[in-house]
């Protein structure tokens, strides 16, 4: 009888910390999981916007095209995972070789979680600072092609 109460004993806080353990553990878990998820799919939206911004510039960047102006639509959620984002697309140029380096960063609202990627595009890409929200009205890229055969590129706000 003296056995079964040591035993009582010992296991007693041994499950009482697995009560308390157990579901802190799999919420870690889980939040960790919901935070590379979101993560992953920013970093699909932000391919998906380098590579419709490189498409514009590549229908415009040739000598057969005459100046004009052409829009594109985006494509992207205006939602992910119930949360809206924002995009700001900035640009720099390459030390050595001069072309323009157009960089996204992209937040989900709800989480705070961000990523970060960038597109490069040639020397005569004129592009236009931008910030868009996802659920705008107006997702689509502006690119437009002047008379000196510069390329102005940009996202409507």
């Amino acid at each position: 009888m003296v056995q079964v109460a040591i035993e009582y004993m010992i296991l007693t806080p041994v499950l009482i910390l697995l009560i308390f353990l157990l579901p802190l553990t799999a919420s870690a878990v889980v939040n960790s999981y919901a935070n590379s998820r979101q993560i992953s799919e920013l970093k699909d939206v932000s391919s998906h916007l380098g590579s419709t911004i490189e498409q514009a510039y590549f229908s415009l960047n040739h000598d057969s095209i005459s100046p004009s102006t052409v829009t594109f639509n985006l494509g992207i959620p205006p939602l992910l995972e119930g949360y809206s984002y924002t995009i700001n697309a900035t640009s720099r140029v390459a030390p050595i070789s001069g072309d323009v380096i157009v960089d996204f960063n992209l937040r989900l609202s709800g989480s705070g979680v961000t990523t970060n990627s960038s597109v490069t595009l040639g020397q005569n890409v004129a592009w236009i600072n931008s910030f868009f929200f996802s659920n705008s009205a107006s997702a689509y890229i502006s690119a437009t092609k002047l008379a000196n055969s510069t390329i102005q590129i940009r996202i409507p706000s």
